[in-house]
């Protein structure tokens, strides 16, 4: 049988379809090539955002309509929320919760067999196991997911009824996924998971701990921490990545979400504008050349005109490399629906669009402040043509002249420009 993998989201989710794909490998069933036609299609869902679940819907009616007689299995944070809505989808056969979703393999029984979709979900708040994952996929990095859920419950946020609570891998069990990255030859692991400065909450362990024991695997040349808050990414953490690492980038992504402390109030999130804007200089101050990416929701419930102008002059003011922004999205079941002061849609992507003016701009300046710097470069795959790209240290995305045998390979470059056509990628000379 062949099987095709769709993920929606975040590099969680990527993880996580990437285990399912080596756990379906295991039981004979192998991924379709390009140009195959697939028995099963598995799509991994997102629901972040309205916009995320229309994404999903859409997929799976595409995936339908091209393949009529393939089984559709959906698992992911749109099957956890509303499995009966997915079930109702064309061609469908198996949807999985949250918690299911690592189980997949118990169920290919009821996908071959049923010829009644089969829908298993389990009650978010009685979610308490950690299931782990760590896996590439077709990529050269590897994604190993240290934490799972999350226990803050923002006002606009349904990722707590998706995921369930925070829980914690072991840091013995996830050194020694780590160890196992390295006996396959990987150089990058990226840690990721749904707020992982919580790690440890429910295991009597810490996030900082864990670093600093996956960095005793000398093996695994570079780690990134994929997504921090900002109240829970500490001096000590920084200070450590900053003169003590040895593998840690200088690479960090924090979620702001709004640069007005009115709405920042609203949303339920656990740190002001001064926080934010003091972290942000801490950083510079002990990795001066660190890439920081923001996430930044437009929009949001209670964001007034003035509150609107407050939260793009602080994002202006922030010395960070680019921004994720995001129209607010009416999510059913949360308590931003009861805070009065409604964004009209049009207004919310207009908000939208002048951040990812910002965004550009800033990313730009952040490469163009690295041109003639020499960098290390760990090489991903060969595009077709005459380049090769990869990621520095510092996480800006460069080309280069192709090098035979150089993917999953780390050199020196020499950041020379900015590629034409572009505000997000840099041509380099290799050392």
């Amino acid at each position: 049988m062949k099987v095709s993998y769709h993920t929606l989201g975040c590099k969680l989710n990527f993880s996580e379809t990437a285990t399912i794909a080596a756990m379906l490998e295991k039981k004979g069933i192998e991924r379709a090539a390009k140009g195959e036609i697939p028995d099963i299609c598995v799509v991994n869902t997102c629901s972040v955002t309205g916009n995320a679940d229309k994404k999903g819907r859409q997929l799976i009616r595409s995936l339908a309509k091209r393949y009529p007689e393939a089984s559709i299995v959906v698992t992911g944070c749109y099957a956890q929320l509303k499995p009966e809505e997915v079930a109702a989808l064309p061609g469908v056969t198996l949807v999985l919760g949250s918690n299911e979703k690592l189980r997949i393999s118990q169920y290919f029984d009821a996908l071959l067999h049923n010829t009644a979709v089969t829908v298993e979900t389990t009650p978010s708040l009685e979610i308490r196991e950690f299931m782990p994952s760590c896996e590439r996929g077709d990529r050269t990095r590897y994604f190993l997911k240290v934490q799972d859920g999350c226990d803050y419950f923002c006002t606009y946020c349904t990722i707590p009824f998706a995921r369930g609570r925070s829980r914690s891998g072991r840091i013995d069990d996830l050194v020694e996924m780590a160890r196992e990255v390295a006996q396959r030859g990987g150089k990058e692991i990226v840690i990721t998971g749904v707020n992982i400065g919580t790690f440890g909450k429910d295991t009597g362990e810490d996030f900082f701990s864990l670093i600093k024991a996956l960095d005793k695997i000398e093996e695994i040349r570079r780690f990134r921490i994929s997504s921090i808050e900002p109240n829970l990414l500490t001096d000590e953490i920084i200070h450590w990545i900053a003169n003590e690492s040895r593998a840690f980038m200088p690479h960090f992504h924090i979620p702001l979400q709004s640069g007005s402390d009115k709405v920042l109030r609203l949303m339920n999130r656990r740190y002001d504008t001064r926080l934010f804007a003091s972290l942000i200089d801490k950083i510079h101050q002990n990795i001066p050349d660190c890439y920081i990416g923001v996430d930044i929701i437009a929009g949001a419930r209670g964001e007034t005109p003035e509150e609107w102008k407050k939260s793009l002059e602080f994002a202006t003011s922030l010395d960070v490399a680019k921004f994720h922004a995001f129209p607010y999205s009416e999510r059913e079941g949360t308590k931003a629906l009861a805070l009065g002061d409604e964004v009209p849609r049009d207004e919310r992507y207009r908000r939208v669009s002048l951040l990812n003016e910002l965004s550009d701009k800033k990313n730009r300046e952040f490469i163009e402040s690295n041109i003639g710097k020499t960098r290390k470069v760990l090489w991903e795959r060969t595009s077709t043509g005459k380049l090769m790209h990869g990621l520095t240290d510092n996480y800006i995305r460069v080309e280069a002249e192709v090098r035979p045998g150089m993917v999953n390979q780390i050199s020196e470059v020499r950041i020379d420009k900015i590629k034409d056509g572009s505000f997000d990628t840099g041509l380099a000379t290799h050392i």
